[in-house]
């Protein structure tokens, strides 16, 4: 076969007008034009601007650093709920070992604190458990909530180290877990994380 053999079809082009070899370069009626012989172009799904990398599309992952902090709550929360049972037997035991005014008050008193460690262990498993599916108010309870935690352990800090040491671990180990939800939440990651639009 010559360049110029009418049989060869790779050796003259088809005049202009005239259908070539290979796929139709028109669409039939009612399907929309394609360029060229590639796939036609996909839209990405709507509901997410951006996805891992910026990609749209793609569904956002939450950050590591709020799978850590929320893995955290539901730690803390559980043991708030264990110290506020302890607390509440014990200020039931103190009540009603003695017939006196005191041992009353006592009791009343390890009772009233059980009763703000039941709320907090609770605050802390609702956040961590919002943490997917949460917004903005969220995030903004969750920094009040480690505010909190860190001005808890600062206070318990100062108190052990007047009182000769004993409960300095507690209060580093509060400022420690205060610290790291508190990051979590107002880092640009976990900003957009709880300001992403949900549909």
């Amino acid at each position: 076969m010559s360049f110029g053999d009418p049989n060869n079809p790779y050796g003259q082009q088809p005049p202009q007008g005239q259908p070539g070899y290979g796929y139709p370069q028109q669409a039939p009626q009612g399907v929309p034009p394609q360029g060229g012989y590639a796939y036609p172009q996909q839209q990405a799904p709507m509901g997410y601007p951006a996805g891992p990398g910026g990609y749209p599309g793609m569904p956002m992952q939450m950050p590591g650093l709020l799978k850590t902090s929320r893995v955290l709550l539901f730690i803390i929360g559980g043991l708030q709920i264990i110290g506020g049972l302890v607390l509440a037997l014990g200020g039931a035991a103190v009540s009603g070992s003695t017939s006196s005014t005191s041992g009353d008050v006592v009791g009343g008193i390890f009772v009233a604190i059980a009763l703000v460690f039941f709320a907090l262990g609770g605050l802390a498993i609702f956040l961590g458990a919002k943490f997917a599916k949460g917004g903005n108010g969220i995030r903004i309870t969750t920094i009040i909530y480690a505010s909190l935690s860190i001005l808890g352990g600062l206070s318990n800090f100062a108190n052990s180290s007047a009182a000769g040491g004993g409960g300095v671990a507690g209060g580093l180990v509060g400022l420690a877990l205060g610290g790291i939800i508190l990051a979590s939440v107002v880092t640009a990651d976990g900003a957009a994380w709880f300001k992403r639009p949900r549909y």
